[in-house]
């Protein structure tokens, strides 16, 4: 099958600088409706590579995503809300982006047609047969996730793609296909708007997932987050309220003493 890029093909709409901003907003929210539907469709390989990462965490393995652009800030994002969210440190799913911590903000140029530069900063990471290696690239031809998957599933290492064209050379690359097509975008080829919602969807239930599976969720609740302001403090709070049926008053200092919820309720049942 030849490789076609329909993240690239032209708009189903046009001449959107004469449409009214109702209208935009009204075709973009109707673009937007079809990313659930394609995100579905990747079940199937969403769950093999979960159900993979968690056998390598529980062994101590970690969870790395790369990529360039909005594909590369998105894992970076996905990466740097587990430690908060589930208590879990920041060595346990790493982002990494073409051209460094500098491109998060700023775009640098060529540093995606790099095929070996994130190969270096994986072996400098020391990934192992112990960890995942997954490749975001909406097009599915970024040099920079290419060549690294190409070295990792080259030294046994797990690796999956997730890209937004089928049949992509990212996807070839890698050992788990992850591909929600949702076509083309409404500004021709801009793929920050469906290609980076899809991708965004695929990261959060995989690494939603993945907590859920390694413990770190109880019930329905995030026992393990990190009391890092007043908002989540209260959160915590009104958790062991519902749990234990404390005041609020002991329930905040319980929090407070122990550092989590799953802690506080552990420790004071312990204690009955």
């Amino acid at each position: 099958m030849s490789f076609i890029k329909i993240t690239e093909q032209s708009s189903l709409y046009d001449d959107l600088e004469r449409k009214s901003i109702l209208e935009i907003l009204t075709e973009i929210n109707r673009e937007d409706q079809k990313v659930a539907l394609a995100v579905q469709k990747t079940i199937p390989e969403i769950e093999r590579l979960v159900t993979e990462t968690v056998i390598r965490m529980q062994r101590g393995g970690r969870l790395f995503y790369i990529g360039a652009g909005t594909s590369g800030r998105l894992g970076v994002l996905d990466a740097s809300e587990i430690p908060p969210t589930f208590g879990m440190p920041p060595t346990c799913v790493i982002g990494l982006i073409a051209g460094g911590d500098d491109a998060l903000r700023n775009p640098v140029e060529a540093a995606e047609d790099n095929p070996d530069g994130a190969w270096e900063e994986l072996s400098a990471r020391e990934i192992s047969q112990n960890d995942v290696l997954t490749g975001i690239a909406a097009s599915g031809t970024t040099p920079y996730v290419t060549g690294a998957l190409r070295r990792a599933r080259r030294e046994g290492i797990l690796t999956a793609a997730i890209c937004c064209n089928p049949g992509s050379p990212v996807a070839a690359e890698a050992e788990i296909r992850i591909e929600p097509v949702v076509g083309p975008e409404y500004v021709t080829g801009s793929t920050r708007m469906k290609a980076g919602t899809a991708q965004k969807m695929v990261l959060n239930m995989i690494t939603t997932s993945i907590m859920i599976g390694l413990g770190r969720v109880k019930g329905n609740r995030m026992v393990n987050m990190q009391l890092t302001n007043r908002k989540l403090v209260d959160r915590g709070t009104r958790m062991i309220v519902d749990e234990l049926g404390l005041s609020y008053e002991q329930a905040r200092n319980l929090l407070l003493i122990h550092g989590s919820v799953r802690n506080a309720i552990s420790s004071y049942s312990k204690k009955r």
